[in-house]
């Protein structure tokens, strides 16, 4: 299959290196110097090049902030036959934009992003190929993916922002309210360690995705149920309730089994 990876970053270099031993691939990105390290793969920065290419499918891997853009930028230079996919973590637009544009699609969301995974060893990590679009796509994706070792769910484009909301804002607004309450030690214990390594990998994320998650429909309600929570929380503490502090942690702790 000819296959087109628009953009040139760590996810685009990560699907380039997949597919470029068993796929004609080709990478585009507007800065040259993005595509130095591309290798074993066809490099474009003129989308002249891309209408010589005729890809079959297009994997879309810009910035989440640039993912619509790119795309109507690049869409009067592909066949009509080529199927458009994206990995965005937040579906948000994307499904009315594959319906107004009337091309076959397929969108999916691998669970693992380059922060913190170890992308040579993902038989831990999951992945979502959403039910919608084009049943072949999905079927390319979902093969893709098993090969890789990863778990596969299939969800709507509802059901998916509806999981993002929960298993991103939790984590993503726990580790801001660390963050937010930090001061410096100069003998941090392991835990507190840990903690600083998750917090300045998640701060590291673009901007544009944090936001997007926050700004979530369904995150809201994600937040309220740290807050009260977290309500609870301070009242046994300074109620120096311990029975309720035992009650609160053996709930807690059914939760993470």
């Amino acid at each position: 299959m000819k296959i087109l990876i628009l953009g040139a970053g760590k996810m685009g270099s990560f699907f380039c290196d997949l597919l470029s031993f068993d796929h004609e691939t080709a990478v585009y990105d507007a800065d040259p110097r993005r595509l130095r390290f591309m290798y074993n793969t066809q490099r474009f920065t003129s989308l002249d090049e891309v209408d010589a290419f005729q890809p079959e499918l297009l994997i879309n891997c810009v910035t989440l902030q640039y993912t619509t853009d790119a795309f109507r930028s690049i869409l009067p230079h592909l066949p009509e036959t080529c199927i458009l996919s994206d990995i965005a973590s937040v579906k948000t637009g994307l499904q009315a934009f594959y319906e107004q544009c009337g091309r076959r699609y397929v969108s999916t969301h691998p669970m693992f992003g380059p922060t913190f995974a170890n992308l040579g060893k993902l038989s831990e990590e999951n992945a979502i190929v959403i039910s919608e679009g084009d049943y072949m796509g999905r079927i390319f994706f979902r093969d893709l993916y098993t090969r890789l070792g990863l778990n596969v769910c299939e969800y709507t484009f509802d059901e998916h922002d509806e999981t993002v909301a929960y298993s991103l804002s939790i984590p993503f607004v726990s580790t801001f309210v660390f963050a937010a309450v930090m001061k410096h030690q100069d003998a941090p214990g392991t835990t507190f360690k840990r903690h600083m390594r998750i917090a300045r990998g998640v701060l590291s994320e673009d901007d544009t995705l944090l936001r997007e998650i926050l700004f979530n429909p369904r995150t809201a309600g994600q937040v309220a149920r740290i807050r009260d929570e977290l309500k609870d929380l301070i009242g046994i503490i300074d109620r120096k309730d311990a029975p309720a502090l035992e009650n609160f942690l053996t709930r807690i702790r059914e939760n993470i089994k």
